[in-house]
């Protein structure tokens, strides 16, 4: 009675009407009139039913307003996303469900998750149909939409345009090679880079072996073309099969005979006599090459009417020979390639050759360069080293070098090399493994394979050369 008595008095009061004292005894009676209790008691649960249906509308668009932002993802990446109800504030649902993810690769699983690998890329409309708590069992799902943004593979992006075989120095897009080499086995891949094969042009790294079983020696070049030289493809590969050409014009067996007697010297105890005969031997033998190489090419550019420099090109090679003792490993390098060593147990690096690197674009150096002859560190080119075994030979061009070790301080790192064979290994994005079996007569498909990995800003030609 009371409280319909206030709830009349405040009415009233709202329209200017107020109760006198008078009136007191005639309002008590109107307040207690049934038909005036019912009445109060209708607009109060109007009231009530109203208010609830606007808290009720004023949550659920509260969530259809919602910002909710979840990771974006790639084309043919794994995708992995919570979609967290409490976080979100939604622990008032009371029935949802998801669609929108017909055909896309992705599902919605009972951890609230959004996996899988996306197969279409662009702005996905997702909807998360749902009830909240107060909402009838049979009213309409409300429809909320989030976006999920899929990034193209960025592979996809590159186009793969062959080059031209009718130009006069065509030479394959890719070259894969697996033989042997001493007792050890050889794979070589040379791959174009996709800034290459993006406007259709050709590859510029090169590279050449040859073994000569007759005097127990082999050979290995690798060469990369600068990109910023119209005709660097053909320096490469000029300078690689010079290289070859040259030993097989001048490995002297008399010569040969002697070096070989100093190795063994050198085996059985190191002095500064057989140190100093040995250093002679490789520069003599390996500047010689180098500079049969650099002729060739100035040679080829005279007879073409063209600029040296349009076919400039680093080179680095080894000339290898096995003994009963051991491998005899002799090297030089020019550019910005490294050779690397790693012993049998893969505890210990040895970098055969420094690099010509620079902090910007022009601290390279090439073959095709006649002052690196007179320079002081001419010298300071070659390598040599006596080992009883090793377990990989690698020469690499940049396009490997760059994203694989980033910087040069890390080539000499032996742990950044152990990454480096995990990674070859199937330690990598996509899974890709090369099995250095030497059994294993698939490994130069497979390491072609393994060097079509991504790397941000590392589009360039991709050769590596791993005996083994």
């Amino acid at each position: 009675m009371e409280e319909t008595k206030r709830y009349i008095q405040s009415f009233l009061s709202q329209k200017k009407i107020d109760i006198s004292s008078g009136k007191a005894a005639l309002f008590a009676a109107f307040a207690s009139d049934e038909k005036n209790v019912d009445a109060v008691k209708i607009i109060q649960e109007n009231q009530k039913m109203i208010m609830q249906n606007w808290i009720l509308k004023n949550r659920i668009d509260d969530i259809l307003t919602q910002t909710v932002s979840i990771p974006n993802g790639t084309v043919n990446k794994k995708y992995h996303a919570k979609i967290d109800f409490n976080t979100l504030g939604w622990s008032d649902f009371v029935s949802f469900q998801i669609i929108g993810l017909e055909n896309t690769g992705l599902e919605f699983n009972e951890n609230d998750e959004l996996t899988g690998v996306p197969e279409i890329s662009g702005d996905l409309k997702i909807k998360i149909l749902f009830r909240i708590e107060g909402e009838p069992e049979d009213s309409v799902l409300n429809e909320k939409i989030i976006t999920l943004i899929i990034n193209p593979d960025p592979k996809s992006l590159w186009k793969n345009l062959e080059s031209d075989k009718n130009d006069p120095f065509w030479k394959p897009d890719n070259a894969a090679v697996l033989d042997q080499f001493l007792d050890k086995n050889i794979v070589v891949v040379s791959k174009r880079g996709r800034s290459h094969a993006n406007t259709g042009s050709f590859r510029e790294d090169d590279f050449a072996f040859k073994n000569f079983k007759e005097i127990g020696w082999s050979v290995l070049a690798v060469s990369d073309g600068a990109g910023s030289a119209k005709l660097s493809r053909k320096g490469s590969k000029i300078a690689c099969d010079a290289v070859i050409q040259y030993f097989e014009q001048n490995l002297n067996t008399e010569q040969l005979k002697e070096f070989d007697q100093v190795l063994v010297e050198h085996h059985n105890k190191v002095t500064d006599e057989t140190s100093k005969k040995i250093s002679h031997f490789v520069y003599q033998n390996l500047s010689k090459a180098a500079h049969f190489a650099h002729q060739k090419i100035e040679e080829f550019a005279i007879q073409n009417e063209t600029e040296l420099k349009n076919y400039h090109a680093t080179l680095i090679f080894t000339l290898v020979k096995k003994y009963d003792f051991g491998y005899a490993i002799l090297t030089f390098g020019i550019g910005d390639c490294p050779i690397g060593l790693l012993n049998k147990e893969l505890t210990e690096i040895k970098l055969m050759n420094w690099l010509d690197v620079g902090d910007f674009g022009g601290g390279t150096r090439f073959i095709t360069m006649p002052e690196i002859f007179q320079s002081d560190r001419f010298s300071t080119r070659f390598g040599f080293k006596l080992v009883d075994d090793f377990s990989y030979l690698m020469l690499m061009t940049d396009g490997i070098y760059d994203p694989k070790f980033v910087v040069e301080a890390n080539l000499e790192k032996i742990e950044k090399w152990n990454d480096f064979l995990e990674d070859l290994k199937g330690k990598n994005e996509d899974g890709i493994k090369v099995d250095f079996d030497k059994e294993n007569t698939e490994i130069a498909q497979q390491l072609s394979a393994w060097m079509d990995f991504w790397s941000p800003g590392n589009h360039d030609d991709r050769t590596l050369a791993i005996i083994y």
